[in-house]
């Protein structure tokens, strides 16, 4: 036999032909993708639409890739049922944890735990989601060495399997508002009724906005979830102990303002009790002492002798 016609041959077989095919198909579905990409990267600007719009192509890409492949070997896969079954429970069980996370990318997609730009807490991780893949949620990171909800440089991926094994944390996904409190100790003796007035004056400049703006959001949240009604304005509430009186100041915040709004109250009270004339004084930890004893102290001449001696 010829090395022309052996050429022939194996061209010609109906094997090599259906990966010819394939592989033909899957060059051009790449191709495809990677034309659309570049389209949404020059057209779209929004940020979160074009994420959205290459992430939805991706996908589709995929799934059109892995529809061609079955569709082109179709007739090859009957016999191999038996082998791909016991082939598969291998496997299952050798990569559970990918398995796993691709099923909580499949919850992830049509779940609502979150979505890119969220804040979340997750697998004992805070931060901001900037991708979802497939395996793997990317998280840059908020606090650790840093204080307050500041990033700290650090990106982290997450195995997508935490949706089931751990609470998921969503800071910003109904209801993009937290409450937050400062307390703010008061020395017996100053004007306690002139203190709750300045607090509520300080208050109502500061936050009063986002008690205006979180109403709407709060009412979208008692519709859809069995939840009571809770307070969105502002509250000052008063404690007594034996050593000040402490003021709580409890309010509804913007979840990514939580340090800038805590600056710029503490920033205002202080600004008011310079302006109070004393009537206001900030308590600090210290100690009173109230009476003393009275000592009474007696040197034996005997003693006193002996001592001499």
């Amino acid at each position: 036999m010829s090395m022309e016609q052996s050429v022939r041959e194996w061209l010609f077989d109906p094997v090599v032909g259906k990966f010819i095919t394939a592989a033909l198909g899957i060059v051009v579905i790449y191709a495809l993708v990677r034309f659309l990409l570049r389209a949404i990267g020059r057209h779209v600007k929004d940020n979160a639409t074009r994420y959205r719009s290459r992430k939805f192509i991706t996908f589709i890409g995929y799934l059109g890739a892995m529809a061609y492949l079955l569709t082109v070997f179709s007739d090859r896969l009957t016999g191999l049922t038996v082998a791909f079954g016991v082939a598969g429970a291998g496997v299952a069980f050798a990569l559970q944890e990918l398995i796993a996370s691709i099923a909580g990318w499949v919850a992830l997609s049509f779940g609502n735990f979150y979505s890119t730009g969220d804040r979340v807490q997750l697998g004992g991780i805070k931060g901001d989601v900037i991708d979802i893949g497939v395996l793997r949620t990317t998280v840059m990171e908020l606090g650790d060495w840093v204080k307050a909800d500041q990033y700290n440089g650090r990106i982290v991926r997450i195995a997508n399997s935490f949706v089931f094994k751990e609470p998921v944390f969503n800071y910003s996904a109904d209801f993009p508002f937290l409450w937050d409190e400062i307390t703010f100790p008061v020395r017996y003796g100053s004007d306690w009724r002139y203190a709750r007035e300045m607090l509520e004056k300080v208050v109502g400049e500061v936050v009063g906005s986002y008690a205006r703006q979180s109403k709407d959001a709060w009412a979208e949240v008692v519709r859809k979830y069995r939840i009571e009604e809770a307070r969105i304005d502002p509250m000052i509430t008063l404690r007594a102990d034996e050593n000040w009186v402490e003021f709580t100041v409890r309010y509804i915040v913007d979840y990514t303002s939580r340090r800038a709004t805590k600056d710029r109250l503490f920033t205002r009270i202080l600004e008011e009790v310079d302006r109070s004339d004393d009537r206001v004084r900030i308590a600090t930890a210290g100690f009173e002492v109230l009476s003393t004893p009275a000592l009474d102290v007696r040197v034996s001449s005997r003693n006193a002798a002996g001592t001499g001696s």
